[in-house]
């Protein structure tokens, strides 16, 4: 049967193709235009080929939340060099539900004031007040994060890693209250009000884009900066130049290049990973490592506290009730053991999410979303039945720190710019490696069990209901929690030599999905789950 013209004109590439917008993905701007191609064809419409190559252009993600990362930002710039991401700039303490919509907006605007207070005294004195503009996947899904909160606290002085989350609780009771700001001879009253949620769509350098304004007379700007929320806590700014840094012990962009280091020079992972800690940064083994302890306190922290939690429900129109203490609780009548350990995992793992859930503080391993992971790991390694030492869990932190960098330098962690996989993904690979590292596996093992974890995330939407980091989110990270230690599992039984995929590829993919995948499912609370699930 001969196949009608205009099925041959809807499935080639128009001439536009060679012309493709800027800013827009190719790939991902090719794939759409097939795919209106091929609707266009089955439904009998008709797209002329300047309608198809402006509509793919525009589901390609310009403008719009899932549009590319301006090659000005630092996070994009740093995928050209070496890995050069320390344990204390990854590993943060900070109030949940998001490393990118609560910690990062709360780092933002404690730097803006302090670069206010340092303003001269004539630019002070022409202040009427302060205002913080969110944008982007910021304004789609804040006001479930907190994010006006987050920011608002910021403004007043409050950091991350120190504040009260009752604080924070105080702000979401009492929405109208206005506290004190002392700026120079002059205090001004500010409230959750000056936050504004402004557009969700737009051609931003970043989906997740604040504006930090010094209003003077007639509410015009005295002083204003463009910032970005760029994933796992981490923020940048127009302008923004790096931190001066000595160069690594051992220099790697890829896990290939992490891996012959390790072996070329008899070392372990976590070793290479230390080596270069010391040599970037200055600081001591022993420094690093009181780092790290630190970090593992508080995971065990935060899972002891949402076990102790029970019959809960958490904030927000969802009412979810908790399940963490519970699902713990009954573990212990398992009448396997096999049963009981995973059933702890998924407990400690949903303690920890729902900490997070509250606004309570949580630790970036490698974000908020998915504070529950690592967490798990640690805290079954420690005290449970193993009780792991302290050393070799230090080294389990360096080598999941390893496969977070290589996540960071060559993808992304924010949820607004790859969806959840970003997240979820990353964490259940980070604790593979960490489980593998403490275990005493080989790098070949390690890098075969990250990879796996991180594989069999791929394509995992961000569509949080009603905004809040809820549902899916909470029992994402026991999932996330134990697919690492299958991941693991299967790592250690096959062949080492006979797994066919990289982690350098699946970083690749991880990347690639993230470019590809509809701006509706990355932290917009557009599609998916938040759509369809019905609130009463």
């Amino acid at each position: 049967m001969d196949t009608p013209d205009r099925f041959d004109d809807a499935f080639a590439f128009p001439t536009e193709v060679s012309r493709i917008p800027a800013n827009v993905d190719r790939r991902a701007f090719l794939m759409r235009s097939a795919v209106i191609g091929a609707a266009a064809a089955l439904t009998g419409a008709s797209w002329t080929p300047q309608a198809r190559a402006q509509q793919a252009a525009k589901e390609s993600g310009v403008p719009g939340l899932g549009s590319r990362l301006s090659p000005d930002l630092e996070v994009v710039k740093a995928e050209k060099g070496p890995v050069m991401t320390l344990a204390d700039e990854f590993y943060k303490v900070g109030p949940g539900p998001s490393s990118s919509h609560t910690i990062g907006p709360m780092r933002i605007t404690y730097d803006f004031y302090q670069r206010c207070t340092k303003l001269p005294a004539d630019q002070q004195a022409k202040a009427t007040g302060l205002k913080v503009h969110l944008f982007g996947s910021l304004s789609a899904t804040g006001k479930g994060h907190g994010t006006e909160r987050a920011a608002l606290a910021g403004l007043l002085g409050k950091e991350p890693a120190t504040v009260d989350p009752l604080f924070l609780d105080e702000m979401r009771q009492k929405p109208s209250q206005f506290y004190p700001l002392k700026l120079g001879a002059k205090t001004f009253n500010l409230s959750l009000a000056d936050v504004v949620y402004d557009s969700t769509k737009g051609d931003f350098h970043h989906p997740n884009t604040m504006v930090c304004k010094l209003l003077g007379p007639d509410n015009q700007s005295v002083y204003e900066l463009e910032y970005y929320s760029v994933g796992g806590g981490f923020i940048e700014w127009k302008g923004y130049q790096p931190p001066k840094k000595n160069p690594p012990k051992y220099p790697y962009a890829s896990m290939k290049e992490l891996r012959q280091h390790a072996e070329k020079n008899n070392l372990s992972i976590a070793h290479v990973i230390m080596a270069n800690e010391t040599s970037i940064s200055g600081k001591s083994e022993a420094d690093v490592n009181a780092f790290l302890d630190k970090i593992m306190n508080a995971m065990v922290a935060t899972v002891k506290t949402g076990l102790s939690i029970k019959d809960d429900v958490l904030p927000g129109p969802i009412k979810l009730q908790t399940k963490a203490a519970t699902v713990w609780e009954r573990a212990q009548d398992d009448k396997y053991e096999s049963d009981r350990a995973i059933a702890m995992v998924s407990a400690f793992a949903l303690a920890a999410s729902e900490e997070n859930a509250r606004g309570h503080l949580v630790i970036t391993a490698p974000t908020g979303g998915s504070a529950g992971v690592m967490p798990a790991i640690v805290y079954a390694l420690l005290e449970g039945p193993r009780k792991i030492p302290r050393e070799k869990m230090r080294e389990g932190m360096l080598a999941g720190l390893a496969v977070g960098y290589l996540c960071k330098h060559n993808a992304t962690l924010a949820a607004a710019e790859g969806g959840c996989q970003s997240e979820i993904g990353v964490a259940s690979a980070m604790s593979a490696a960490l489980i593998a590292q403490v275990m005493g596996s080989s790098a070949q093992v390690l890098e075969n069990a990250a990879e796996s974890a991180l594989e069999h995330h791929l394509g995992m939407t961000c569509d949080p209901v009603a905004g809040y980091v809820q549902v899916p989110c909470i029992e994402r990270c026991a999932f996330g929690a134990v697919k690492a230690w299958v991941a693991f599992m299967i790592a250690t039984n096959e062949i080492a030599s006979r797994h066919r995929v990289d982690l350098d590829t699946t970083i690749k993919s991880l990347a690639d999905t993230g470019k590809d995948m509809n701006s509706k499912y990355k932290e917009t609370s557009e599609a998916g789950l938040a759509a369809n699930l019905v609130l009463c």
